[in-house]
């Protein structure tokens, strides 16, 4: 296998198409892995591996602690809430105690753009930033794109629709540059609150009508309403947003065609999509969540190799 060439994962932006497919024929092969009875090889089992988190989660803290216990790491988990963080510890301090208990890598969440990459700057151990404030995000990009390569049998040449709050979306922006990276046309769809102008450097498509984007794409991707992020009112209600945004049956019907439906999670049922469009049967949701495994244990995989060359 070639050598992947990076210590750190801090975004899309630092990878090359070439890199994000060897992390796809990588995540392949831990796929299979995934559907064995045995569960687990042993690729990082001299490695240890801390997730520190300085924001609530569930899906990626889990997906990145199942995927390192799967290559036989060694985990350490760590919560702000009940750290020394709380006690006006900094972040530099924190870590650097983290890694004197030698820890090797560390996958950092954290409410401040550029976290990930200062950190990356002032410590020895590699950095996997699984989302710094409204930025990036960079896993949750690679596991969208892989899941669109599995369904669709490829990502160059597909038209993809990422719809909702772009505004406060790192999802969306990761999503945008892979995507772009690996030969994607992507269009982006919702109020005109939530996507801000600059996007359209980014060479993507802007449409403001739902049902005349949904005809365009191949793989529609629907975004949760970040509300926890916002400062103001960016659309008069819930409701209204539903009926302008929201993925329904009648929806999909209208189309007439098949259609690749996404979510990152968590879903807001009867928001952004309703829950028979969720659990419908071209929806790839839950196959996201498997493949997030994949990739995450590709991502430790080739950082770890590389780190030992």
């Amino acid at each position: 296998m070639a050598e992947f060439g990076h210590k750190h994962l801090l975004g899309i932006k630092g990878l090359k198409a070439a890199d994000m497919e060897q992390i796809f024929e990588t995540a392949d092969e831990f796929l299979g892995v995934l559907n064995r009875p045995i569960k687990k090889v042993p690729s990082l089992r001299d490695v240890t591996v801390a997730n520190v988190f300085f924001e609530p989660s569930t899906r990626t803290r889990l997906s990145f602690e199942l995927a390192e216990k799967r290559l036989s790491a060694d985990v350490v988990n760590f919560s702000a809430s009940s750290s020394s963080v709380s006690k006006g510890e900094t972040l530099t301090d924190t870590i650097n105690n983290i890694l004197a208990m030698k820890v090797d890598m560390v996958v950092l969440r954290h409410p401040h753009p550029g976290a990930a990459h200062f950190l990356s700057r002032n410590v020895h151990a590699s950095i996997i930033n699984a989302g710094d404030g409204t930025h990036e995000h960079p896993t949750q990009a690679l596991l969208d794109a892989y899941s669109i390569r599995r369904s669709l049998g490829a990502v160059e040449g597909k038209k993809v629709l990422i719809v909702g709050d772009i505004r406060h979306s790192r999802v969306a922006l990761s999503n945008i540059l892979c995507l772009k990276a690996l030969g994607a046309e992507v269009m982006l769809c919702g109020p005109a609150t939530l996507i801000p102008p600059p996007v359209s450097q980014l060479g993507v498509l802007v449409e403001w009508d739902l049902d005349k984007a949904l005809e365009w794409c191949d793989a529609a991707n629907m975004l949760r309403v970040q509300h926890e992020r916002m400062d103001m009112k960016y659309f008069p209600s819930a409701r209204e947003y539903s009926r302008q945004f929201g993925l329904t049956r009648e929806r999909l019907e209208r189309r007439g065609r098949p259609l690749t439906i996404m979510h990152p999670g968590p879903i807001n049922r009867g928001v952004e999509i309703t829950t028979e469009v969720a659990d419908h049967e071209q929806s790839i949701i839950l196959e996201q969540v498997e493949n997030g495994v994949a990739v995450r244990m590709a991502v430790l995989y080739l950082l770890a190799a590389q780190n030992k060359n």
